[in-house]
Order: C-alpha cells, then sequence, then structure tokens
C-alpha cells in the first residue's frame, strides 16, 4: 500500500439546534474544529412529525396565489 493516501483522521465538536455537544472523529476540517448544525434529527420534520412552514417573504402566499386553481374543474 502506498504511504499517505489517507487522508488525516482527527475529532471535531458537533453542537445541534439545542445546544447539546458531542465529538466525533472525522477527515473534514480542522483538528479542533466545530460545526454548528442548523438542522438535525431533534428539530427537522422527517424526524420529528412536526411540519412547520416558515413564510419567508411570502413566498408560501405567492405560492398558493398562483396554483389556486389547479386541480379545480371547471363547470
Amino acid at each position: 500500500m502506498k504511504p499517505d493516501t489517507h487522508p488525516a483522521y482527527h475529532e471535531m465538536t458537533v453542537i445541534m439546534t439545542d445546544g447539546t455537544t458531542f465529538k466525533t472523529r472525522t477527515a473534514g476540517g480542522k483538528p479542533g474544529d466545530t460545526l454548528r448544525l442548523d438542522i438535525d434529527p431533534k428539530s427537522h420534520p422527517a424526524w420529528t412529525g412536526v411540519q412547520r412552514i416558515m413564510d419567508t417573504g411570502g413566498q408560501v402566499a405567492k405560492f398558493n396565489k398562483k396554483f389556486a386553481g389547479i386541480g379545480m374543474r371547471k363547470g
């Protein structure tokens, strides 16, 4: 096997959205780096089953207005 073919493997601290932390080992980043998560299994709707609609700049209202008539039969 060739020498120096594997990337450096070191510890990194991960901070979850609720503030809890844990250490993991990774080949990404630098030794001692911190990764702060915006979405994790404690907050993401795919895992929690609770869905929130965040309307950023009226995008949801714009979508609803644009596609309000689709699927309705005209008679």
